[in-house]
């Protein structure tokens, strides 16, 4: 679900602010948007409730990144027992003008997988971030 929509209270847009900054401190070139899905009946059928994405756009193709754009989506799960919250996963991926390139989980066995690939510089400070984020969200 888009960043803009589940800043719902001061503690998760602060939050969504930091993850920002943090991709943003490591790629400055990078434009951040906080509603990467489109608010059409279609794009809404396939949208995760329990996540949160921001996209992030570069101003050309990148040969590190082999990609133009990349989405960050947080995944979270709801425990029904004692009613928290928590992050339990990050998927990057990345995207040029023929769709999807790669793909990043922190799911299985965070390796970068797809058509083609960011450097190894990249994916590194990518896992990084992904690193960071489960820590902003799970403290």
């Amino acid at each position: 679900m888009n960043a803009s929509e589940q800043a719902t209270n001061l503690e998760l847009a602060s939050k969504i602010a930091t993850v920002v900054n943090l991709f943003k401190f490591e790629f400055p070139d990078a434009k951040s948007d906080l509603k990467p899905w489109k608010n059409d009946p279609e794009t809404r059928e396939l949208v995760d409730p329990d996540s949160i994405d921001i996209g992030f756009h570069f101003p050309g193709i990148s040969k590190s990144w082999r990609s133009r754009s990349v989405l960050i989506q947080i995944r979270f799960y709801q425990d029904p027992i004692n009613n928290s919250r928590r992050a339990i996963g990050v998927e990057v991926a990345g995207f040029d003008h023929r769709g999807e390139a790669w793909r990043l989980s922190t799911v299985e066995n965070w390796s970068v997988v797809g058509a083609s690939s960011p450097s190894s510089e990249i994916g590194d400070k990518l896992k990084q971030i992904c690193r960071q984020i489960l820590e902003v969200f799970n403290n």
